[in-house]
């Protein structure tokens, strides 16, 4: 038997909430750490937002990744558990994702693959973007936590002294990063006093 080494691959979903910069703040960072194969899902309604929010297109959102799926191919690599993977992030997580992880209504890519993750144990951290949260929103996050999700709302920190919205975003993603084992540079951490 010939043993390989693992690829190291991470998959990326964006999708459709108030927030793509998350996103493509996860992407750029891990283009800048190097050596992992990047999987995008870029959602129609995260097409949108990218076009509200931000001054990219998606063509260029797809061009930090080194694949990027189609939501409906259901037969792509990521949607089995034999296609090992660091895990999943997904930054921003709408609601609506949110409710299809949780009930594992795998319709489209980005559930499957985040369902595959999870039944294979691997780290799937989604940076759910909704405020205020009702009983529901809440339910569902408790759902995927009670699954191995790890439930990671992009609330900003302050003990770092963020001078910039960029700053804000970077240590979210930074400390999601680090649930799929990433060391982002730069990531200022709390020390103590």
């Amino acid at each position: 038997m010939t043993v390989r080494a693992r690829p190291d691959r991470v998959v990326v979903a964006i999708t459709g909430a108030s927030g793509s910069i998350y996103g493509i703040r996860a992407l750029e960072l891990l283009r800048a750490i190097g050596g992992t194969e990047i999987h995008l899902l870029l959602t129609g309604p995260a097409r949108t937002t990218l076009g509200v929010e931000t001054d990219h297109t998606a063509a260029e959102i797809e061009a930090l990744a080194d694949v990027v799926h189609p939501l409906r191919d259901i037969s792509a690599p990521i949607a089995s558990g034999s296609f090992p993977t660091r895990g999943m992030i997904v930054a921003p997580c709408s609601i609506k994702t949110l409710s299809a992880i949780a009930t594992s209504y795998s319709s489209e890519l980005v559930a499957r693959a985040a369902d595959v993750t999870l039944k294979e144990r691997r780290p799937l951290v989604l940076l759910v973007r909704e405020t205020p949260f009702h009983l529901g929103h809440l339910r569902l996050m408790t759902q995927v936590a009670e699954m191995g999700g790890i439930i990671q709302p992009p609330v900003p920190a302050f003990y770092n002294r963020p001078g910039t919205i960029t700053d804000l975003v970077d240590h979210s993603v930074g400390r999601a990063l680090e649930h799929l084992g990433f060391d982002p540079p730069d990531l200022a951490r709390w020390e103590g006093r």
